[in-house]
C-alpha cells in the first residue's frame, strides 16, 4: 500500500443528499452505487443521511438490485429525537442483513448530558460522533465524549461564509481531540484539495469564499500528533500552494514535513477517521489534477 493510499483509503464519506449538492434520494444512491465500482472506489467511506430517511433509501436501494453490490456501510444522522432515531436504526440494520448496515451515528449533541444519553442507546452496536460547535467550550465538550466512549465531530464549512469556522478555531478543536485522544471526523465545505477561495455552492453567480482543503485538513492532523506547535499546524492549515505538497509511493509532503505509511495508517486509524463530502468525484479529480493520484 503507497502512502496516499494509506491516508486516504475510505475517507471520503459520501453526503451528496446534503448541500451544496442536494441530490434527491434516487440520484445519491446510482451515485454511491456507480463510485463503489469505480477505479478510485478505495477512497469511498459511508453513504451519508438522516436516520428520518432509511425508508426512502430502503426503497431505491431495492430499486437497483444487483447494482448495490456487497453490503453497503452507512452513517446515519441523528435528530431531535435520538432514542427513537436510534430504535428506527436498529430495526433498519435488522432488517436488511448482507445488504446494507448502519456502523456510525453522527448527532449534533453539543453538551454532556446529551452525549451520555446516546452513548446509552447506542450501547456497543455503533459508533456515535459528537458534532461540537467550534466556538463553543471545546475542551470541556471533548472531555465529555471522551467519558461518554464517543467520537467527536467538526463542521469545516457550509454554503454561506459565516458557517466557516476560523483557522485557529479548527486547529484548537483538533488539539482538543489529539490531547484527550478521541477520535474525530470532519464534514462541510471539504470537497476541495487545497485551502483556497471557491464559489460557495454550484451555481455559477454564488459568492466566493474562503474553504479549507481536505488535504491541509488531514496532513495538519498529522503534523499536530507528531508534537509540532499550533502556530506550525495553522501555517498548514492555511496553505494555499498546491505546489507544497508532493506525493511518493513512500511519504507524503508538506514543505519540509513528510508523512510516512506507517504514521498515514496511525493518522487514520486513531485521529481523523474520515471527512463528510457532498462529492466524491471533485475530491479525487482535484488529487488527480495536483498529480497526486495517477
Amino acid at each position: 500500500m503507497s502512502v496516499l493510499k494509506a491516508l486516504l483509503a475510505g475517507v471520503v464519506d459520501y453526503a451528496g443528499l446534503f448541500p451544496p449538492a442536494g441530490v434527491d434520494m434516487q440520484v445519491a444512491v446510482h451515485n454511491y452505487a456507480a463510485y463503489r465500482a469505480h477505479t478510485d472506489s478505495w477512497m469511498l467511506g459511508r453513504f451519508v443521511l438522516p436516520a428520518t430517511r432509511l425508508d426512502e433509501f430502503s426503497t431505491h436501494l431495492r430499486g437497483i438490485g444487483d447494482q448495490a453490490g456487497p453490503e453497503w456501510r452507512l452513517s446515519v444522522l441523528l435528530g431531535a429525537d435520538v432514542d427513537a432515531d436510534i430504535e428506527r436504526v436498529r430495526t433498519f440494520d435488522r432488517e436488511h442483513r448482507g445488504r446494507a448496515c448502519v456502523d456510525s451515528l453522527e448527532g449534533k449533541l453539543a453538551a454532556a448530558d446529551a452525549m451520555q444519553r446516546a452513548a446509552d442507546s447506542a450501547g456497543s452496536a455503533f459508533v456515535v460522533f459528537a458534532e461540537i460547535p467550534s466556538d463553543g467550550d471545546v475542551e470541556s465538550l471533548v472531555d465529555a465524549a471522551k467519558r461518554a466512549g464517543l467520537n467527536a465531530k467538526i463542521r469545516m464549512g457550509g454554503v454561506t461564509a459565516d458557517v466557516f469556522p476560523a483557522a485557529d478555531a479548527v486547529v484548537r478543536f483538533f488539539r482538543c481531540c489529539i490531547d484527550a485522544g478521541v477520535p474525530f471526523k470532519a464534514t462541510a465545505g471539504l470537497h476541495h484539495a487545497v485551502r483556497g477561495e471557491y464559489r460557495l455552492t454550484y451555481d455559477p453567480t454564488a459568492p466566493i469564499g474562503e474553504m479549507f482543503g481536505f488535504l491541509n485538513v488531514l496532513l495538519t492532523a498529522g503534523l499536530m500528533v507528531t508534537g509540532s506547535s499550533d502556530d506550525e499546524a495553522l501555517q498548514l492549515l492555511d496553505e494555499r500552494k498546491a505546489a507544497a505538497f508532493s506525493a511518493t509511493e513512500t511519504s507524503i509532503r508538506w514543505r519540509d514535513f513528510t508523512l510516512d505509511e506507517e504514521r498515514a495508517r496511525s493518522l487514520r486509524d486513531h485521529v481523523l477517521v474520515s471527512f463528510g463530502s457532498c462529492s466524491f468525484t471533485e475530491p479525487v479529480d482535484e488529487l488527480r489534477s495536483l498529480v497526486l493520484l495517477p
